[in-house]
């Protein structure tokens, strides 16, 4: 059970990251105005927002800023869903333009409001792109669906470059994190996305320091193996407020890289593992990584 205390020690120095400012910052904050979109770097608080506004990168969050689920972690606003924009993804598509993208990461709120859960517009959204920026690679970032494959096939059928969905935690902490989902549906979703696609990488990530220990991520590594996925993420659970989870412990950078070659080892074509590592954090360089080692090359 968690913990409702923060670790008493004080955030150590590697989880700070660069402020969000600059001139890229302030053109691409501009621009996502404009466009009148919404950003998980924004409306999730990622910590990483500084460093990769200034690289002119960004992960555009579709289906509005409104979540239908109340996961304990997450600080992206709850309530009642906003309606669907169906000149989103040619919006969407205007910014990566714009921004001079070879590479997009579109995620978006949970819609179990939609029979879909959004899945029409994802695919809406990756053929914007592609459109629009020749030559521009799609990863997405999926919620469960509730379990619909054929939400799943719609965004398949769009072919994206890598289809990414998080497990977030391991089965014991899915009560208290990931309210509403399951973990053996969001394993077989992504089993069912290799299955569709076999050529298109599968992804998927989780935050460590919120009451995990060792076995129990091992475990959900191996899972995530056997079920496909060949693109793994770790990063340390940062609390949004004070609402939210608590931080059950600092994860050390030494542990990060354990973890790392562990999974390299498992058979992972290539885990980003650090403090500061979020799901689509250096999501290109992974995708690049992942195929040039599952080819051999």
């Amino acid at each position: 059970m968690l913990v409702s205390i923060e670790p008493r020690a004080a955030r150590p120095p590697w989880l700070k990251a660069p402020a969000p400012a600059g001139e890229n910052y302030r053109e691409l904050k501009n621009l996502v105005a404009r466009l009148h979109l919404h950003t998980v770097c924004e409306s999730a608080a990622c910590p990483n927002v500084g460093e990769c506004w200034n690289r002119r990168t960004a992960t555009f969050m579709i289906l509005g800023n409104v979540c239908t689920r109340r996961c304990g972690f997450c600080a992206v606003q709850k309530g009642a869903p906003l309606p669907v924009d169906y000149d989103e993804p040619a919006r969407v598509a205007e910014a990566c333009a714009a921004l001079g993208l070879r590479y997009a990461v579109v995620t978006s709120v949970n819609r179990d409001d939609r029979r879909d859960g959004g899945a029409e517009l994802f695919a809406l959204t990756i053929r914007a792109i592609r459109e629009r920026v020749e030559g521009c690679k799609v990863e997405v970032l999926v919620p469960d669906f509730q379990g619909s494959q054929a939400a799943l096939e719609t965004v398949m059928e769009a072919r994206p470059d890598v289809l990414n969905h998080n497990l977030e935690t391991v089965p014991r902490l899915y009560r208290q994190v990931r309210l509403g989902a399951r973990y053996e549906r969001s394993l077989a979703l992504l089993a069912h996305a290799k299955k569709l696609q076999p050529s298109v990488p599968v992804k998927s990530g989780m935050m460590l320091g919120l009451g995990e220990n060792r076995d129990e991520v091992l475990e959900v590594m191996r899972d995530l193996v056997a079920h496909g996925a060949g693109i793994l993420t770790l990063g340390q659970y940062l609390r949004p407020s004070p609402r939210h989870l608590p931080i059950i412990r600092y994860v050390p950078v030494e542990e990060f890289r354990w973890y790392k070659q562990i999974g390299e080892a498992m058979g992972f074509a290539h885990v980003e593992s650090g403090p500061l590592v979020r799901s689509s954090y250096h999501a290109g360089s992974a995708r690049e990584s992942s195929l040039v080692r599952t080819s051999g090359a």
